[in-house]
């Protein structure tokens, strides 16, 4: 379980996360959604310890995010920021491999290896695994990341905008992946969308944020509404159900 207590974060006089309190039990797909500025990936940062908060706590499973051990931390839950830039050319199957580092210290072993194999199957790169990363178009690139985050072999999940500068179908492809973590692992991927038909199309809980604030919270049938949406985003849109599932259509 994830638990979030009063975190505030602030820069100077501008609060970018305020008074901000939620738990996330057991396996899923947690979506981030708000505004630009609404404090979303600030808020990610500090669960993940990125980012140090002014007040109030973060828990996972029992452990003091702030306050425990790094490698024990990184057995726990791990992160993919929203920008990766590695300058060393790497393969595939080396960027993977940095997953186990919590585990190996850099001397890979028999698990780590099976543990990396798994990763690349999961994330269909097998074929790639030799491929340096600078010869990736941006989709392979972002699941080759998503892989190594996957390797680490945590309950938890958090990824900063993993859609970032996707063509749809390569979007698609990364959130039922993401979805299969969750379903078939028994992972609790926390993200950070903008694009709020993802969102209600893939998560079970959606966390809205506006002005460091979280003002909305439930399945996507009770965030996803006109008048939520109206709020948010002061965007005027129609909510038809497609598939069972909210859909969003804007108009102004």
């Amino acid at each position: 379980m994830i638990e979030v207590n009063g975190l505030n974060k602030a820069y100077q006089t501008q609060k970018v996360v305020d008074q901000v309190s939620f738990q996330l039990k057991g396996a899923g797909v947690t979506a981030i959604i708000g505004p630009n500025g609404a404090g979303k990936s600030t808020l990610l940062g500090l669960i993940s310890r990125l980012q140090h908060p002014d007040q109030g706590w973060v828990r996972v499973d029992e452990l003091d995010v702030h306050h425990c051990a790094g490698d024990r931390l990184a057995q726990t839950l791990a992160i993919l920021r929203q920008e990766n830039q590695i300058s060393t050319r790497l393969t595939v199957k080396d960027l993977v491999s940095f997953g186990r580092y919590p585990y190996s210290k850099g001397r890979i072993n028999e698990q780590d290896l099976y543990k990396i194999e798994q990763a690349l199957v999961f994330l269909d790169l097998t074929d790639l695994r030799h491929r340096y990363l600078d010869e990736l178009s941006g989709g392979q690139r972002q699941r080759a990341y998503i892989a190594m985050v996957l390797c680490q072999d945590t309950r938890y999940l958090l990824l900063d905008e993993p859609l970032n500068n996707l063509d749809m179908k390569h979007a698609v492809g990364i959130m039922k992946l993401l979805r299969r973590a969750a379903d078939e692992m028994g992972k609790q991927v926390v993200l950070v969308l903008h694009d709020i038909n993802f969102a209600a199309t893939y998560a079970d809980c959606i966390l809205a944020m506006k002005e460091g604030q979280l003002v909305y919270m439930g399945s996507p049938e009770v965030v996803i509404t006109p008048e939520i949406m109206l709020d948010l985003y002061d965007l005027e849109m129609t909510i038809q159900q497609v598939r069972g599932k909210p859909v969003a259509f804007y108009y102004s």
